[in-house]
């Protein structure tokens, strides 16, 4: 057999390390009353899976792109500045479904949903869609004409099922934050929040 040959310029591209975004968190109780419901959810399957902690429960509201050796500080600093702009007052949202993220026969995410009680996650999504434009990151995030399905993460490796409805989940939206994903370590930091507030203050 020839011995495979080399190109450069086609290595394999570095392992990413360190994801950026922004999010909403639970209140404490919820947070403890969603984990609560994801334990039951994993308790009736025989996968593996183990719930997300009650700490690490959140909404991804813009996905900012994963990278290989730490957060690049230009994107860190157009995100702190798109966010900065924002004006919205606080709103609640309400959770009310289960629906799987997998793709038959492969297991996945199984998260909790909502419908009309996600709305202000929507605008809020919009918004920083807008801001991120405006300071020049635009490119990098998703846009508001794409497809926003607001959830929270139960647990991953789950396998396929149909959504089911179940107890509403509302917890009141105060602020959001900007969060430095450590990759394949389970682990979140926050680099730095914004409360909402009356826009007319």
């Amino acid at each position: 057999m020839p011995e495979q040959l080399w190109l450069p310029g086609l290595e394999a591209p570095p392992t990413p390390t360190d994801g950026l975004f922004f999010a909403v968190f639970p209140d404490a109780n919820t947070a403890v009353s969603i984990s609560r419901l994801a334990q039951r959810l994993c308790g009736e399957t025989r996968a593996r899976s183990k719930p997300l902690a009650a700490a690490r429960l959140h909404v991804t509201l813009q996905h900012l792109g994963n990278f290989a050796g730490g957060l690049p500080q230009a994107r860190v600093d157009a995100a702190i500045k798109a966010a900065a702009s924002i004006k919205m007052e606080p709103f609640s949202v309400e959770f009310d479904k289960v629906v799987s993220f997998a793709s038959k026969p492969r297991p996945g995410p199984l998260v909790l949903a909502g419908g009309e009680g996600v709305a202000g996650l929507h605008r809020l999504h919009d918004a920083l869609c807008r801001a991120l434009r405006d300071a020049g990151c635009g490119e990098h995030a998703a846009s508001a004409a794409v497809d926003y399905t607001p959830h929270v993460t139960l647990a991953y490796g789950m396998p396929w099922a149909a959504a089911r409805p179940v107890e509403p989940l509302c917890w009141n939206v105060r602020e959001f934050a900007l969060m430095h994903s450590l990759l394949g370590r389970t682990r979140h930091v926050m680099l730095a929040r914004w409360p909402l507030a009356n826009a007319g203050a």
